[in-house]
């Protein structure tokens, strides 16, 4: 705001004489100031609304579950089947009571087979003691690469076969023909294997109760579409030193696209519920956690195997009889 000031009449010191030849001083007049107020007009302010990005959300493709068709018995207890045109073969090995038993999928690494993979790790040997039905499965080369060997879509790759819709329809193929329990139908997997069953337990839950990973860890595009809740019991068993499986205690996550193993077993954990962990050592100090929560009956279990590799731990060398530790956690779901 602006002021003007105008001067109107200014005299000082005029010396007046009156009647009495009196030299009078007359007092000089008012100073008269008049203003004028000028206003400014009002810079305009503009409010700018800055609207934040909207969060995507994305939605994982709905699994189509097809019919399980050829089952045909090759000899003893070896069939082969076929799922949406693909072939696999499986060995069927039970218990002395096989109706209402818990059933166990066993899911092979990268370019093995049902058979490799039995050879290997023998698990049926005490499961089927236990009461347990196990059945090795042989998965399928991908057929968008004509290169590639028996292996499982877990998720890493676009495409590739509908692995989660077949073993969903290959349990349910067994529990009709076998009478096994619906409600204790689990898969156990060895790497590309136990990659798939990081993919079951989040797909797959109505089908399998719980799933066992041997150094398997989660595909990037399985963590982007994880889901918030979980009803299903996990473990998971990671050598410290497997080169493979990303981890935080390594630094080997950083590298990766896929999330840290540590990251994956919280989520595990959390997303089902389970606040409470207990943590005790196992095998050459290697060490276990157990989360666990009240009124839960999942539990999810994680294996930390101290200088072990990518393998299905030894327990010459470490001290972990891992088939014996995969059933007792089976027995708690």
């Amino acid at each position: 705001m602006k002021k003007k000031i105008l001067l109107m009449s200014l005299m000082l010191g005029v010396m007046i004489t009156g009647c009495g030849g009196e030299k009078v001083r007359e007092e000089p007049p008012s100073l008269v100031v008049e203003t004028e107020t000028v206003t400014e007009p009002e810079a305009e302010v503009t409010q700018e609304v800055i609207e934040e990005p909207e969060e995507e959300i994305k939605v994982r493709p709905e699994v189509v579950v097809k019919e399980l068709k050829d089952v045909t018995l090759e000899s003893d207890n070896k069939y082969t089947c076929t799922y949406d045109g693909v072939k696999h073969d499986f060995i069927v090995e039970l218990p002395e009571n096989k109706e209402n038993a818990p059933l166990i999928v066993m899911l092979h690494g990268y370019g093995e087979s049902a058979e490799a993979f039995k050879g290997k790790v023998h698990l049926e040997e005490r499961a089927c003691e236990k009461g347990y039905a196990v059945v090795y499965v042989t998965g399928a080369p991908d057929p968008n690469d004509k290169t590639s060997a028996n292996g499982w879509n877990s998720g890493i790759g676009e495409g590739g076969n509908e692995d989660v819709g077949f073993l969903i329809a290959f349990a349910g193929y067994l529990q009709s023909e076998y009478g096994f329990d619906k409600e204790r139908t689990f898969a156990v997997g060895f790497s590309n294997g136990a990659f798939m069953t990081h993919r079951l337990a989040m797909e797959a839950q109505d089908t399998y109760g719980a799933v066992v990973s041997v150094s398997g860890m989660m595909p990037e595009q399985v963590w982007e579409y994880k889901n918030e809740e979980n009803n299903i019991g996990f473990m998971q068993i990671t050598g410290e030193k497997d080169d493979v499986v990303p981890k935080n205690s390594d630094g080997s996550a950083a590298h990766s696209k896929a999330p840290a193993i540590e990251d994956v077993m919280t989520y595990w954990a959390f997303s089902n519920g389970l606040v409470d962990a207990d943590i005790s050592d196992i095998g050459k100090k290697s060490t276990i956690t157990k989360h666990t929560g009240e009124g839960k009956t999942k539990q999810v279990w994680d294996i930390f195997v101290k200088d072990a590799r990518h393998s299905w731990p030894d327990e010459t060398l470490t001290g972990i009889d891992t088939n014996g530790i995969i059933l007792e956690f089976l027995d708690t779901q």
